[in-house]
């Protein structure tokens, strides 16, 4: 079985440091774009939730903070860092701003889209999409912005108890 492509993609934490994504190998993931000042934005509790029962299992949450939706993201990554910490504890990686729609998205977030379309095709339908990849690298399953964090818990225990 060939590497998955999607440990070939990098992206820049908040605090600006690069990281490749191959560092997740082994890992099960929930990658989701979010923002700060959207109806969706108190689904930060249910990921750190879902990310402190199962970090102890190699499972990690990345977020990815996006202002294409409704300008929901408007804040610095510092601004963007504070909120997160301060209103919902979050402990799990969080990128700097992207784009995940349009000729400016971030290439993980093409692939992504590619690889599990949705309900509009493959483009995001607003904050807090949500795909997850298995251990292996492979994207697994997409969830709808209203789907929350804890009703996929049944699928992140399945995958992380392989």
């Amino acid at each position: 079985m060939s590497e998955s492509k999607l440990y070939s993609f990098k992206a820049n934490t908040l605090k600006g440091e690069t990281v490749s994504l191959d560092q997740f190998k082994g890992k099960t993931l929930m990658i989701v774009n979010t923002a700060s000042k959207c109806g969706l934005t108190p689904q930060y509790e249910g990921l750190e939730k879902l990310y402190q029962n199962y970090k102890d299992k190699d499972f990690l949450v990345l977020g990815f903070p996006c202002n294409q939706f409704g300008h929901q993201e408007p804040g610095s990554a510092d601004e963007i860092e504070s909120f997160c910490e301060v209103n919902y504890g979050v402990s799990f990686p969080m990128f700097e701003k992207v784009d995940v729609n349009g000729k400016d998205a971030h290439p993980l977030f093409k692939y992504l889209k590619r690889e599990l379309g949705g309900f509009l095709g493959s483009k995001i339908k607003w904050n807090f999409t949500k795909f997850v990849i298995d251990q292996n690298g492979n994207p697994i399953k997409r969830y709808a912005p209203t789907t929350k964090p804890e009703s996929i818990e049944g699928d992140i225990r399945k995958l992380v108890e392989k």
